[in-house]
């Protein structure tokens, strides 16, 4: 056997060992909707290296705190440098900023220059125009407002299919101005050179409006003996954490107009005595509702999920973490994993609860495993609606009271929205002030 194949074959023990079994019980009346899927569709095969080493690849932008955007890519050239410039006319750059690089190697993989670069102070609603390392193309973004409306597109679970191509092509046609990813981003599974080609992948809307992710069990990549997790994604898309007081990369917050969002990481420690759950409480003891009365939270495994697919498996997160959310009153809670969509009433304790976060699982961005179509029957309460389908989220923040979510089908490449529901803030109808005397403990206690 050839050294290519040898390792061929060690990539390929690896994944199965982090692939979940499939569950052996079979639920009648599997579908929780009528709706017949289309069939599975091919992995992608994308080129992952331009054709000067020295070009700008894998352009993706994230906020990096108040006013900042954070400017990420990948090149080839080692001597290149980590500075961009920008302005808000075309090619013509006024100001510039230095910023960190980084690479890793797993196992016979070695990354390139992974460039991280903190652009700013920046004006809100504002488009810039970029360019990375001196040379190659130019880029643009667009800022979020600083007040109300602001828009997010939500998906998760991507990976690098047809399907995905498909979902990505309808999110670009939303006016969204942040892009919401709760884990499982590129399904590389030890295999690196996938990190390089979903990167070439989501770079055309990655580089014009800023990607906040959270981590996904196809993101840990760990091998006993040899690699720590989340090796990968801490080096490629590194997010605020820093800036939101937090000491890693798989947790943190930040807020966009009137909306505080916490991104809480499912396979980061996070029992009540772990840095994680410190961290929460301390983030959801400094928030102010008059100034943010919007809160979200966002992590990879539900909670609350009436799909066969992954039962059980955040039992024991809720179990820690559910109290000190709801003292604090959250809004929304969105999740992925399961690999299909489901939007849930406002919910508490394993009941309705009308000062309790709507939760949504939306782990259907088109990856390779396919969708979760068994669900249980009958539909728990809390369960409104649930449809196995590949497909995206939307959600508008109309102001301090009211918001509008949509979920899109992606239907033989049409976008077809298929759930609506208006949505108002628990910080309009009582639920907070209710709330605060009875578990201020909670948030407060040492």
């Amino acid at each position: 056997m050839g050294l290519r194949a040898t390792w061929a074959a060690i990539l390929l023990f690896l994944f199965f060992l982090s692939s979940p079994l499939p569950s052996s019980t079979v639920i009648a009346g599997g579908t929780g909707e009528d709706y017949v899927r289309p069939l599975p569709r091919k992995t992608l095969s994308l080129p992952s290296r331009p054709k000067r080493s020295s070009d700008p690849q894998q352009v993706h932008i994230s906020l990096a705190g108040t006013q900042h955007m954070r400017i990420t890519w990948v090149s080839d050239d080692e001597f290149s440098h980590s500075i961009v410039e920008y302005g808000t006319s075309p090619g013509e750059y006024t100001s510039s900023s230095q910023g960190e690089s980084t690479f890793y190697k797993y196992l016979l993989y070695s990354s390139g220059k992974i460039n991280h670069v903190v652009i700013g102070p920046l004006e809100s609603n504002t488009t810039y125009f970029y360019r990375c390392g001196g040379q190659g193309s130019e880029f643009q973004f667009k800022t979020p407002p600083s007040e109300f409306p602001v828009t997010f597109s939500v998906v998760g679970d991507l990976g690098q299919t047809d399907w995905t191509k498909s979902t990505l092509d309808h999110i670009s046609q939303c006016k969204y101005d942040v892009h919401l990813l709760p884990g499982d981003l590129s399904y590389a599974d030890y295999q690196q050179h996938l990190w390089d080609s979903f990167g070439a992948l989501v770079q055309p809307l990655a580089s014009s409006r800023p990607w906040m992710v959270t981590e996904g069990n196809h993101e840990k990549e760990s091998i006993v003996f040899f690699k720590s997790g989340f090796q990968a994604y801490n080096a490629r898309w590194k997010m605020p954490y820093e800036e939101s007081g937090s000491t890693s990369n798989l947790y943190y917050s930040f807020e966009v107009a009137g909306v505080h969002i916490i991104m809480l990481g499912s396979y980061s420690d996070y029992d009540e005595n772990s840095d994680q759950y410190a961290w929460l409480k301390t983030d959801l003891a400094r928030l102010d509702r008059e100034r943010t009365p919007w809160l979200l939270v966002l992590l990879h495994v539900p909670w609350y999920n009436s799909n066969w697919a992954h039962q059980g498996e955040g039992k024991s997160m809720m179990t820690a973490m559910e109290p000190l959310l709801y003292a604090a009153g959250v809004d929304i809670f969105i999740a992925g994993h399961v690999h299909a969509y489901e939007r849930m009433d406002r919910v508490y304790n394993g009941g309705l609860d009308p000062c309790g976060p709507l939760h949504i699982t939306i782990g259907d961005g088109g990856n390779r495993e396919g969708l979760a179509h068994r669900y249980y029957h009958p539909k728990p309460e809390w369960s409104v609606f649930r449809e196995a389908s590949f497909g995206h989220g939307e959600l508008k923040i109309v102001n301090s009271t009211h918001a509008i979510w949509s979920w899109h089908r992606n239907d033989d490449d049409e976008s077809v929205k298929s759930d609506e529901v208006w949505i108002n803030s628990l910080a309009s109808t009582g639920c907070i002030r209710e709330n605060r005397p009875e578990y201020r403990k909670i948030l407060m206690s040492p």
